[in-house]
């Protein structure tokens, strides 16, 4: 089948449902904006010009729906507003609202194409736009995979102009002057006479007037590209931010739930006697898949439910870590199971023979293991529900609740909390219907539900465990085949299925993503995906498929190259055809000066490239082997996301993604025994220690004509450069993680 043949077919599969839907609910309904939420409830002389902005005499509001879960989401989402507003947002009021159909993620799934993030021809930018029909359908208000930027970026910046040019409207009729005479600063209109006019004095005046929405955004700008002190920093080095945990409402109680190790298994049966008896517990209760404790703090109800005599069903899956892979492994060797094939260039088969080069890799289950723990708050009555908790789904929330109460949707209130970490583990919210089934049966009592440390690591949604298989050729010291196969169970199936209740047709993306897309011109490439069958429920972890295919592609890309006897770096630019890429490759060869002083003996150098949620990264990792162990000296990173708008934000998740690639490749792994995690906690379960992590360098490029998100793009080259790395430096090819079960680290 010719390529296009099989770009057409596959698209349709992944676009199905954005079609289809637009057909169901006509075009009128896709293209059409959504009703402003702010109108619902807006008071006298209050102007909501659009779903973002508020203001009144009192002062300014600006609405930021994407979920802060540390990475700085509602400062970038507040300046966007700001710049073009013109004011400070030190002195607005930041708020995320209450989840609204109108806050759905335009860009979240526009990566969900099978295109390259650097095919940007005719075809792949329609079936990128099609893509925003689903998340409008679907009401996807939802915080990941790096889109906050992207999905604000001209879409705030947007409601902040049309604020402004309705403010300025509103003070040209008062003063009778034109609107292109006036010009706006610091929160205020200023007219050709010097006549200065507050927002806050306009507000009821515009809020008669239908926004000016002919807008044309700022060329310069005075706060975005800039340095600056995030809006929530004094709060977080002060300890004054208030989390889900901190919640605390008048008559209060506390819950604290065991459910079935076994994630989906039953609970058989339960003896609470002994809780009954201890101190502060107010009831026990059945939750799903497990058993509650509600008492007068958070300790004694853990205790108390640890105290639990309970027998439990088997899980739904294999129980130990052992069979779960030898499912994994039956899937690749399964041709029955290929779930996609989106890269699969010249004729792989006919130019393999004997003489290929093999490699088998391994990447484990890995938990999400925030430093919050799941929590919610809840209060049920007769017509309101209310929730105070961190989420990235607070539209799904907000379904699961109703469906609980038998409450209408407009009748369930979501308060959404800043997070303490989530990496993923808050598109969840199995905690929160446990605390919705508490308060149901509590009513008007405020609950908060929350997760023991150990409850957390244990029903925790992971990461999958993958296995993969390369096999390639090479000559004339250049790499002239590339084929690797992966294996994984769908972390999209998984998810949907337990938010949305079932799962669209078509391929699992995320089994290849960070491996099928890569900018190299391999003569014979093919990237194929098998789906494994649903095991340990799964779910997106930081950087999704591309944590561990990124591993597997960059691996087995240094394998070959020092197969054929040429340089790591020199051999993926000969190969690299995207021109962002390979100003990214080269950068990091300058700064890392690779092509410098020969290393020392037992220091090694490792290269490793990833280009995940269209930003191009690449990571130098230097390391040393010491009589103690091996210690890694320096990374370099080089990333290309497009127009920086914090350069210190920047550089900090760069940092982050790169500790936490790390920090995973060297020592976490989920093991399973009796269908349950054997890590419980953090002594189980470590990362890099604070004299442990390398000097980092970051170089940001702004060559990329889109902007992107920064969050995760620095994670799937981590592991890869570091096993480079130790390969040059010791000769020992590490190919499953974690790197520590082979090698000992200082």
């Amino acid at each position: 089948m010719s390529r296009l043949g099989k770009i057409a077919r596959r698209t349709f599969l992944i676009g199905g449902a954005a079609i289809a839907g637009g057909v169901a609910f006509g075009v009128y309904y896709t293209k059409r904006d959504l009703p402003n939420p702010l109108l619902k409830d807006l008071a006298d002389g209050e102007a909501a010009f659009n779903p973002f902005v508020k203001i009144n005499a009192d002062g300014i509001t600006l609405i930021t729906p994407r979920a802060d879960l540390g990475q700085g989401a509602y400062s970038i989402q507040a300046d966007l507003i700001a710049e073009e507003l013109d004011i400070d947002p030190t002195q607005a009021t930041i708020t995320p609202g209450l989840p609204d159909p109108a806050y759905y993620n335009a860009a979240l799934m526009a990566e969900g194409v099978p295109f390259p993030a650097y095919s940007d021809g005719f075809i792949p930018e329609i079936m990128r736009s099609v893509m925003e029909l689903p998340a409008k359908l679907f009401q996807l208000q939802l915080t990941g995979g790096s889109s906050t930027v992207p999905d604000a970026y001209e879409k705030m910046r947007t409601a902040g102009a049309v604020a402004r040019e309705t403010l300025k409207e509103a003070a040209a009729r008062r003063l009778g002057s034109p609107r292109e005479d006036m010009r706006t600063e610091n929160g205020h209109v200023i007219a050709p006479n010097g006549t200065r006019l507050a927002y806050t004095e306009l507000a009821a005046e515009a809020a008669q007037i239908d926004p000016i929405t002919d807008v044309t955004l700022r060329k310069s700008w005075s706060r975005l590209g800039k340095s600056r002190t995030r809006l929530d920093m004094v709060a977080k080095c002060t300890g004054t931010e208030r989390y889900g945990i901190d919640v605390d409402l008048p008559g209060m109680v506390y819950a604290a739930v065991r459910a079935n190790p076994g994630i989906g298994g039953t609970m058989e049966r339960f003896d609470a006697s002994q809780a009954q008896r201890m101190r502060g517990v107010r009831r026990v209760m059945e939750v799903s898949h497990g058993v509650a404790v509600i008492a007068d703090n958070t300790w004694r109800a853990i205790k108390a439910v640890e105290s639990i005599d309970v027998a439990w069903g088997p899980g739904p899956y294999p129980a130990t870590t052992e069979a779960l892979f030898a499912e994994i492994g039956k899937a690749l060797d399964d041709e029955a199971l290929i779930d996609n094939q989106f890269r699969d260039d010249g004729n792989v088969d006919k130019r393999l023979d004997d003489t290929a080069v093999t490699a088998d890799y391994k990447i484990p289950y890995l938990a999400h293991a925030p430093l919050e723990p799941m929590n919610a708050t809840v209060r049920v009555s007769d017509d309101l529900c209310e929730i105070w908790t961190g989420t990235q789904i607070p539209l799904f929330v907000r379904g699961h609740a109703a469906d609980i109460t038998g409450l209408d949707q407009g009748q369930i209130k979501v308060y959404v909390t800043p997070m303490g970490g989530s990496f993923g583990h808050r598109l969840e919210d199995t905690h929160v219907i446990q605390a919705v089934e508490i308060a149901k049966a509590m009513p008007g009592v405020p609950v908060k539900l929350t997760w023991s440390r150990e409850e957390d690591m244990t029903h925790d949604y992971p990461r999958p465990g993958a296995l993969a298989r390369g096999r390639g050729a090479v000559r004339n010291r250049e790499i002239e085949a590339f084929d690797l196969s992966i294996a994984s169970s769908s972390v999209t199936a998984s998810s949907l299925t337990r938010l949305m209740g079932s799962v669209p047709p078509g391929p699992d993306i995320q089994i290849t993503a960070g491996a099928w897309d890569q900018p190299f011109a391999i003569p014979d490439y093919r990237v194929t995906g098998y789906r494994a069958p649903e095991l340990v429920p799964v779910s997106s972890w930081r950087s999704v498929g591309a944590s561990g295919n990124g591993f597997f592609h960059e691996s087995f890309m240094d394998e070959l190259i020092y197969a054929a006897g040429a340089d790591p770096l020199e051999e993926r630019l000969r190969l690299c055809h995207h021109d962002v890429s390979r100003k990214v490759l080269e950068t990091v060869g300058e700064i890392s000066n690779w092509n410098g002083t020969a290393l020392a003996p037992n220091r090694g150098r490792g290269l490793a490239f990833t280009l995940s949620f269209g930003v191009p990264t690449a990571l130098v990792t230097d390391v040393t082997q010491t009589d103690a162990g091996l210690k890694i000296d320096k990374v370099f990173a080089v990333v290309d996301s497009g127009p920086v708008l914090d350069p210190d934000n920047f550089e900090a998740q760069v940092f982050g993604g790169v500790i936490w690639g790390l920090s995973h490749a060297i020592y976490n792994e989920l093991t399973y025994v009796d269908h349950a995690p054997e890590q419980t906690n953090y002594d189980w379960y470590e990362g890099l220690r604070l004299p442990q992590i390398p000097e980092i360098t970051v170089r940001a490029l702004e060559n990329a004509e889109k902007i992107r998100g920064i969050g995760e793009p620095g994670v799937p080259p981590a592991a890869p450069s570091l096993g480079n790395a130790i390969f040059a430096a010791t000769g020992q090819r590490l190919r499953e993680m974690p790197f520590v079960k082979a090698i000992d680290f200082v």
